[in-house]
């Protein structure tokens, strides 16, 4: 292999060989950088861009589970929703969990909260993504939050287990997780 060569320093050039399709437990035995699955076929995803990764890591992004004791915020969590499980790893951009956490465990198992934040360029992504959480048992409120027209959608679990068919558009004032007892200020 030709190494390129820059001011006289030389790097390697990492090859990833990408599976065609895979099960989510050789998908997450793959060694593979930053992916999630989706029906078999293992999907690339492009790094956070500065917008995004601020609304990741701000202070109301990481510090939301804080408000219910026994639970952690988590950024990018992997989930595997109930559909399609055995082909299905997704990675969330935030989320909280109530249940403990084994150490170096990837799948997050007990989600209460998972928060997508859409970009126009993945819209169709996230969208999928957030239909795809509802079908985890417990997760009991989905947040999509829109960076192009800074708005947030909320579906919340009805008390008979059942998601609405719309979600709660949420322009302005106060944003209210109730699973984890967030509330915006």
């Amino acid at each position: 292999m030709h190494l390129p060569k820059f001011s006289g320093m030389c790097y390697e050039v990492a090859v990833v060989e990408v599976p065609e399709f895979t099960t989510v437990v050789e998908f997450l035995a793959w060694d593979g950088p930053s992916w999630q699955l989706h029906d078999g076929v293992p999907e690339a995803m492009a790094p956070a861009s500065g917008t995004h990764a601020m609304m990741q890591s701000g202070d109301g992004a990481l510090h939301f589970a804080a408000n219910r004791p026994g639970c952690l915020a988590l950024t990018n969590p992997g989930v595997v929703p109930r559909v399609n499980s055995e082909y299905t790893f997704r990675i969330a951009d935030l989320g909280a969990a109530c249940a403990p956490i084994p150490r170096d465990v990837i799948e997050i198992t007990e989600p209460i909260v998972l928060i997508e934040i859409l970009l126009p360029a993945n819209s169709t992504q996230t969208s999928t993504n957030a239909w795809a959480y509802a079908s985890i048992p417990s997760v009991r409120e989905i947040l999509v939050i829109r960076t192009a027209s800074i708005d947030v959608q909320l579906l919340r679990r009805a008390p008979d287990s059942s998601w609405p068919d719309v979600p709660l558009a949420i322009e302005a004032g106060e944003l209210t997780l109730e699973s984890i007892g967030f509330r915006s200020h």
